[in-house]
């Protein structure tokens, strides 16, 4: 490929410019030819800096007989029957199959439990803290009976977004951003409303609208986002855009078109979902269907990721212990209690349902790509993870582990590692290293290890 190198570059920062009833909006770009240098240009090594995500999903997977002895009434439809390179993907995989998403199995939490307060050991808790920290619950505060409790330090998104190592000293316009989808909660307050911690009770609550997420993501002022579709973000830097195409190679002008005509789209789907009436009429059930807000609020992700404004995001599908009603797959009750009532078939449905939304966020990312052709998807490594192997009885074994992206080449794509009672904390010390973190050990409190994963780190 040509690259049209100019004597004045853009800015990788560069931003549209307008107004919209009086009010100053803003619109990031993607990545153009104007703002590569010729040294990049020639340059065999990614271009873009490294992604890293959260993907969080509830009630880990159907249960087994990996989980402990009680547990051995289902076929376990995760765990991939080859290891290594090139694993044919099971059944509840499937969804991810086309991005090449490597998979840990086998690793449980080393933390320790100690005896007081009581039921620190609880695996919606434990799993959860382990799995996002590397650290054992706040024992301080910590109170079982009413499901009360806190971290012990920051999660895997905060840790890596506030690392020096990570943004340097240019930081993107978001350090991270934290988003959701289901608006169901198994409680009310604290641990069960957010996985995103900066520290002990100290949580980032999800945007859960995804017109909120726009006017977050593009400058709308509050008071303009009930304008609905008579704000135009599109046509309020018309002017700018107009200027900036002149300026542009033919390459870099069908990009911009391109990035604006999909804003628009986004900007037009989210119009239709929220009407134009003065008067809104109730609020309608929950339909279940994850699949379709995900892909919108995935989208919009995306885009602030397209036109780097942030690095770093958090995404929880299913919030932790999710009372969500599955109705789309004919689950009558939320997750939870379908769990605790031994209702495997609607688990395995559910299951599949949720790695089909987690499809839908990789294949927003996989469809933008630079002028070089690398996707987000490449430049990105995304951890999905639950908070416990199973809903049944809870079990911390056989911890769900996704690795999906590429990092820029630093992770192995489409392997399978196994290690039945693996230290879970060997993940963190493989996306520390992989995003080029310093990393000589990670884990706390009997989880320590300087180990990553043998195959999947490259």
């Amino acid at each position: 490929m040509t690259f049209l190198v100019r004597k004045k570059r853009l800015g990788r920062r560069t931003f549209l410019r307008g107004a919209v009833g009086g009010s100053a909006v803003a619109l990031g770009l993607p990545l153009l030819e104007a703002m590569i240098s010729a040294r990049q240009a020639q340059a065999e090594d990614p271009i873009g800096d490294p992604i890293f995500g959260l993907f969080y999903w509830a009630n880990g997977t159907p249960w087994h007989a990996g989980h402990g002895a009680e547990q051995a009434v289902g076929t376990d439809l995760w765990t991939p029957a080859q290891t290594g390179p090139g694993y044919a993907p099971s059944e509840l995989l499937a969804p991810l199959a086309a991005h090449q998403v490597s998979v840990a199995t086998g690793l449980e939490p080393h933390t320790e439990i100690p005896p007081e307060p009581p039921g620190q050991g609880d695996g919606h808790m434990r799993g959860f803290m382990v799995a996002m920290t590397g650290d054992r619950i706040r024992p301080e505060g910590f109170d079982h009976p009413s499901h009360t409790l806190t971290v012990l330090r920051p999660t895997m998104d905060q840790y890596v977004a506030k690392h020096d190592d990570f943004y340097g000293d240019a930081p993107t316009r978001f350090r991270s951003l934290e988003v959701g989808v289901s608006g169901a909660r198994f409680h009310d307050y604290g641990h069960w409303n957010a996985i995103s911690y900066n520290g002990p009770d100290a949580q980032n609550p999800p945007i859960m609208d995804p017109a909120q997420l726009y006017a977050k993501l593009f400058n709308v002022p509050d008071d303009l986002v009930a304008l609905g579709r008579r704000a135009r973000l599109i046509d309020a830097v018309h002017d700018d855009a107009k200027g900036l195409r002149q300026r542009l190679g033919a390459g870099d002008r069908a990009r911009l078109d391109a990035h604006l005509e999909h804003l628009d789209e986004i900007q037009r789907r989210l119009e239709l979902t929220s009407g134009t009436c003065e008067m809104a009429p109730a609020v309608p059930g929950n339909s279940g269907d994850l699949v379709e807000q995900t892909a919108i609020v995935a989208e919009l992700l995306a885009a602030a990721l397209n036109c780097d404004l942030t690095r770093v995001f958090s995404f929880m599908l299913t919030s932790p212990a999710t009372t969500h009603v599955f109705g789309n797959l004919g689950v009558p009750d939320g997750m939870h209690k379908t769990c605790h009532d031994g209702k495997w078939e609607s688990v395995r449905k559910i299951t599949l349902f949720q790695m089909q939304a987690f499809a839908k966020l990789l294949d927003a990312m996989a469809a933008y790509k630079d002028p070089m052709e690398n996707s987000l998807l490449d430049r990105a490594l995304v951890y999905g993870v639950s908070e416990y192997g199973e809903g049944y009885k809870h079990s911390t074994k056989e911890m769900p582990v996704l690795l999906a992206g590429g990092c820029n080449g630093a992770i192995n794509r489409g392997v399978h590692v196994r290690e039945p009672g693996g230290n879970l904390c060997k993940v963190h010390v493989t996306i520390l290293r992989a995003l080029g973190i310093d990393c000589p050990s990670y884990g706390f409190n009997g989880g320590e290890t300087t180990e990553h994963l043998t195959g999947i780190l490259a």
